[in-house]
């Protein structure tokens, strides 16, 4: 999925723009403490093509000046991590020195631009746009977020120009081969794995977090399965306070979760269960990727031998929403139970794409559910089902056709995807349920 960046000097509609792009999407937001505004991505779409959009609002500040070593810095940082930018500039108040100033600093790297005009509302401000080819890119184009004005055109353009930058999803993977994104705090190991895992020095290694400066893909075969490991260290902060810097690589993480079939959270021994590593798997979830937790750095550990216990139980009753994940204790750096990790892999991702017969579905709703007390409505109006079927997978999906399914509530869907679980094998990989209301005799 390719990244595009929004980037221009405050007050130009860069946040207007992405909304108008985004629309209800879910966004994330990166809250962090002295970050003057909120920095938001999401997901895109147009005419089949997905891209992450990064609204990188705040990052230029107002006064001071024009391209200063901090603004620089933060726009640099927008030209590295994306695949195309989207220079947003005032179509009424015109080009001003620091217009100038970024756009000059962009021509200088190998990244396609493409020129915005914004807030063309009408056709008094249409000749504006002209003067965005002042800039010196070739793509250029007058838009109203505010109007929703050329906004399809604009569009049109990223995706003829991000056509083939953004990396491969796992739909586009060679056959057989499972895509793996390797993901955990700064430091926790990701690259040591890696390495381990690829046989190579592939990835710069070193005791400092934000030594891995961007994702890197390492296709490997073991057991005589594909594998094609994704390590998302991606950009991370050397101090606190270089919050721009972690922000893409949240954003990075984000990227290669959705490029994934099966996500190792890699967590260490000492610090599990942190904030980010519940953000991750619920963010694993959301996407339907299969999920392994994995313990690293066991070696400076396993002089307690009742610490692995202590751990599995903390794992499990501080994220009981990742129960469906396996737990695995390793060493990148010895190596010690790596060997067992292809073979989770695999099997997750198997169970990712495992198919019921209709008997079973058909045994769960007759054998299984049945026996369970169903929810009513406040009239007193029990829930029936009256057929479930297997419709999709990677991840497993059933639909399950009852006289209502706003009687449902979130108790009863739980049962229901304990009682599938215990049908059939789906360790490592989110189940989904879905509701149809379907009148009797249908």
């Amino acid at each position: 999925m390719a990244i595009v960046a929004i980037v221009g000097r405050p007050n130009v509609g860069k946040s207007s723009l992405f909304n108008r792009i985004v629309g209800k999407r879910k966004a994330i937001v990166d809250d962090q403490p002295g970050v003057t505004r909120d920095r938001i991505y999401g997901e895109a779409e147009h005419r089949g093509e997905m891209f992450l959009l990064v609204d990188t609002g705040g990052l230029l500040p107002e006064g001071g000046d024009p391209m200063s070593e901090s603004i620089k810095k933060q726009v640099l940082l927008a030209v590295q991590e994306s695949d195309l930018l989207v220079l947003v500039v005032d179509g009424k108040t015109g080009l001003t020195t620091l217009d100038r100033e970024v756009a000059l600093f962009l021509r200088k790297k190998d990244k396609p631009v493409i020129v915005a005009v914004n807030k063309i509302d009408d056709l008094v401000h249409e000749n504006r746009e002209a003067e965005g080819y002042a800039l010196g890119f070739p793509n250029v184009i007058g838009v109203s977020a505010a109007h929703n004005r050329n906004i399809e055109e604009l569009l049109d353009r990223i995706k003829d120009l991000i056509i083939g930058r953004g990396r491969p999803g796992p739909e586009e993977q060679p056959g057989g081969e499972i895509s793996v994104a390797i993901v955990g705090r700064p430091n926790v190991g990701k690259s040591t794995l890696l390495n381990h895992l690829s046989g190579s020095e592939r990835s710069l290694v070193t005791s400092v977090p934000g030594t891995t400066r961007d994702s890197v893909d390492s296709q490997v075969v073991i057991g005589g399965k594909p594998f094609r490991f994704i390590d998302t260290a991606g950009l991370r902060k050397k101090s606190r306070m270089d919050s721009d810097v972690e922000f893409y690589s949240l954003v990075r993480t984000h990227e290669s979760i959705g490029r994934a079939d099966v996500v190792v959270l890699l967590m260490e021994g000492t610090q599990v269960c942190t904030d980010q590593d519940k953000k991750i798997v619920g963010l694993v979830e959301d996407k339907g990727k299969g999920l392994i937790l994995a313990v690293n750095k066991w070696d400076l550990l396993e002089k307690d031998p009742g610490l692995g216990d202590r751990i599995s139980r903390q794992v499990r009753e501080e994220m009981p929403f990742a129960s469906f994940a396996p737990l695995v204790f390793i060493s990148g750096l010895t190596g010690r139970g790596l060997h067992k990790l292809p073979e989770k892999i695999a099997m997750v991702q198997s169970n990712r794409s495992r198919w019921l017969d209709a008997s079973k579905t058909a045994t769960l709703v007759r054998d299984v559910l049945a026996f369970e007390r169903m929810p009513s409505d406040p009239r007193g109006r029990p829930l029936h089902i009256r057929g479930c079927k297997q419709v999709a997978v990677n991840p497993p999906a059933f639909a399950f056709y009852v006289n209502d399914r706003d009687i449902v509530n979130r108790s009863f869907e739980r049962t229901t995807v304990r009682k599938i679980r215990e049908m059939a094998d789906f360790e490592g990989t989110p189940v989904k349920v879905f509701w149809r209301s379907m009148r009797k005799g249908n």
